[in-house]
């Protein structure tokens, strides 16, 4: 059989492409905005109303652009666009003139599309696209307004919401909330849309970096509405700017009921990335009690409590979170196999749904393949075995090796490997088997490049964990050698330089950090806090230390350390309100212990002993915590 000529396949396709445009013709292709804003619906016609001439006409165009020439297969589209009035011929016409990057031809083609069907909301949204990405700002007033007035009452406060991010592509993000701005004065007096305007306005300020205007209109839309989502998620978005935000959204929270659980989730996730562990928990728990068959955050709660060291709350919590999830997969399963077999999942003989399955016994989990199956897990899978991770450390921590290793068993993923070879080095190592501990580790496979790295600092953790600190530097030296200026390793060679007394050289580890990462809050953190802990050039340890809060506000440790250096310079009032904050958010022995000093020393001993034991019952072997008991003689 001959093989078809590049011509023909170039003609096939040309008229599959003209057929598709037959199919379309009559019928609205209705771009939607981003944030879900309504559109309407269209119902498609008959019979096509492409004729000979409207056909011959569209394949000239199509074959001008392929042999390249966009301009006159733009013309030709456009025509014939205006002589049929038809939806899909202007939206590719103007698709044309994008791809061969002319923006006059493209913004022509949308005007020509309004004047020939004034009511097409596709056209308005397609040219304001076209305006905001092409550097053209000051040209959306118009637009705007047209597709505001045109869209239906009803669905006009979702449009405004949504607006900000559909313009977010704009390069002139000051102009656009300037112009927005006053487009949606006459919607910020109205009453179904007063809420959104300053929502959306806020939320374009933002954009231009102008969070102080937007958080005005944060806390304006709440006032007129805390029952209201819009204003509290902009204030949620605001908080790692100006952490004042947060006050909108504990507001919102404070008055809002179970529906809230999806916005107390994204909120107890912002607090966790700024060390709020204590104020994240608060926020999970309300989640699970408003959503008690939810796996998710019972794991989320469990690994926080972990780091609060609460570890037999920890420890109800991800149990919690696998007889869930494990009962969650047993019942998808189930309803795999029924609908696969034509049979009922809570039928004889079949999972009963209703019933929550209980952890399985620890089986040896299967050996780890070279295949690299990352990507395969399903998340319920991964989650899992996140889960049986953070009950094997629970275990180890209390001495309980044996069920330490039973969940450990479970964990099959291979790209999770480091990890599980990682706990059962920490469990050899607890047990003094350094040297079977270290081997353990440096005897797994490197199947990428980063694994190297990622086997030097799991042993580096391991070796820090049981406080052997020379040897962690070593470790950690040996990765700085061979991963020069990496920032992460260098930060963490400069903290076990602190516990080996080699000072000199952790602030000039720091330094290196500083210049290489200058948005690093942990290194400006852990330089100040050295100098000020050693009583050493105390307004520079601050300097540091408040740089360092403003790359992480609301950060408890960062305030720890900035109301010790405050202690250190005889601030005694200031410092004691900086770490009664940190301490409410992430009741950590450390920072515990020198809370407990300042009120030692301001002579409110009582509470000073009473934050000490809840300090000890937290940490018992916490250094600092040990150190300040022993200098002040001073017993809980």
């Amino acid at each position: 059989m001959p093989t078809p000529s590049r011509g023909r396949f170039a003609l096939s396709a040309l008229v599959a492409t003209l057929l598709a445009t037959a199919a379309s013709l009559g019928q609205a292709q209705v771009l939607s905005l981003p944030g879900g804003a309504a559109t309407p619906k269209v119902e498609p016609t008959g019979n096509s109303s492409m004729d000979a001439p409207l056909f011959y006409q569209l394949l000239i165009g199509e074959l001008e652009l392929r042999t390249g020439e966009p301009g006159t297969a733009f013309e030709v589209i456009l025509d014939a666009a205006r002589r049929t009035r038809d939806d899909g011929l202007f939206k590719r016409a103007v698709e044309i003139a994008i791809q061969g990057r002319a923006l006059d031809q493209a913004l022509s083609a949308t005007r020509s599309w309004r004047v020939a069907l004034p009511q097409s909301l596709d056209a308005l949204r397609l040219q304001i696209q076209i305006l905001a990405a092409g550097g053209r700002a000051g040209d959306l007033g118009e637009p705007l307004r047209a597709l505001l007035q045109n869209t239906p009452a009803a669905e006009r406060a979702g449009l405004i919401e949504a607006l900000p991010r559909f313009l977010q592509r704009s390069q002139e993000a000051k102009k656009v909330a300037s112009v927005l701005s006053d487009v949606l004065k006459p919607f910020a007096e109205a009453a179904g849309t007063r809420v959104a305007a300053r929502v959306a306005t806020g939320r374009a300020w933002m954009y231009a970096r102008e969070p102080d205007i937007a958080l005005a209109l944060a806390r304006d839309a709440n006032q007129l509405d805390n029952a209201a989502t819009g204003p509290a998620l902009l204030a949620l978005e605001l908080m790692r700017q100006l952490p004042d935000a947060e006050s909108v959204l504990t507001r919102h929270l404070a008055g809002a009921g179970a529906s809230a659980a999806p916005l107390r989730l994204v909120y107890s996730r912002v607090l966790t990335g700024s060390q709020r562990f204590a104020d994240a928990a608060r926020q999970l728990e309300q989640v699970v009690r408003d959503a008690p068959q939810e796996p998710a955050p019972h794991l989320t709660l469990g690994v926080i409590y972990a780091e609060l060291k609460q570890p037999q709350e920890a420890e109800a919590a991800l149990l919690r979170y696998v007889q869930l999830a494990t009962a969650a997969t047993v019942t998808a399963s189930a309803t795999a196999t029924a609908t696969a077999t034509g049979q009922d999942a809570a039928a004889p003989g079949n999972p009963d749904p209703a019933t929550p399955a209980v952890p399985a016994t620890p089986a040896q989990a299967a050996a780890p393949s070279d295949d690299d199956e990352d990507d395969d897990t399903p998340s319920s899978e991964r989650g899992l075995m996140q889960a049986w991770l953070s009950l094997a450390l629970l275990a180890e921590q209390r001495g309980d090796f044996k069920a330490a290793e039973g969940w450990l068993a479970k964990v099959g993923d291979p790209s999770m490997a480091l990890d599980v070879q990682g706990r059962r080095a920490s469990i050899l190592a607890r047990q003094g088997k350094i040297s079977q501990a270290r081997d353990l580790i440096r005897q797994l496979p490197e199947r990428k490049p980063e694994d190297a790295r990622a086997k030097l600092t799991a042993e580096a953790a391991m070796l820090r964990d049981v406080k052997r600190w020379k040897e962690a530097y070593e470790v950690l030296s040996s990765a700085n050698q061979r991963f020069a200026d990496d920032a992460d390793l260098l930060y963490e060679q400069a903290m076990m330089a602190e516990k080996t007394d080699k000072l000199v050289d952790m602030e000039r580890l720091l330094r290196r950090v500083i210049v290489l990462k200058p948005d690093s809050p942990h290194a400006h953190n852990a330089l100040g806090y050295s100098l000020a802990d050693r009583g050493q050039r105390l307004p520079e340890a601050r300097e540091l230390i408040a740089r360092a809060l403003e790359l992480s506000p609301g950060d408890p440790f960062i305030t720890d350390s900035l109301g010790w250096v405050e202690f250190k310079l005889g601030r005694k009032e200031e410092a004691l309100r900086l770490l009664r904050t940190a301490h409410n958010s992430r009741p950590d022995a450390e920072i515990g212990a020198h809370l407990g000093e300042v009120l030692w020393s301001l002579g409110q001993k009582e509470e000073a002993r009473k934050v000490w034991r809840d300090a000890r019952q937290r940490d018992a072997g916490n250094d600092v915590l040990r150190e300040t008991l022993a200098r002040l003689q001073a017993e809980p």
